[in-house]
């Protein structure tokens, strides 16, 4: 498992856990797979945010190998 700051790391088809906007007090994270890379800058601190295959949008904390 890497960290979801830096965009080179993160793939579409990637399975990750992100932090939804609405969980960001909580840290609750959601698990799915990459659809779409939002984030246009190479990095991020507070993760790069993704679009996944369901529709949610947040930011990768976990990215699982």
């Amino acid at each position: 498992m890497t960290d979801g700051q830096i965009r080179a790391h993160i793939k579409p088809g990637q399975t990750v856990s992100i932090v939804l906007k609405k969980d960001q007090r909580s840290g609750k994270l959601t698990q799915g797979v990459v659809k779409d890379l939002l984030t246009k800058s190479p990095s991020h601190p507070h993760g790069v945010k993704v679009r996944l295959e369901n529709g949610l949008v947040g930011r990768v904390k976990i990215i699982h190998d």
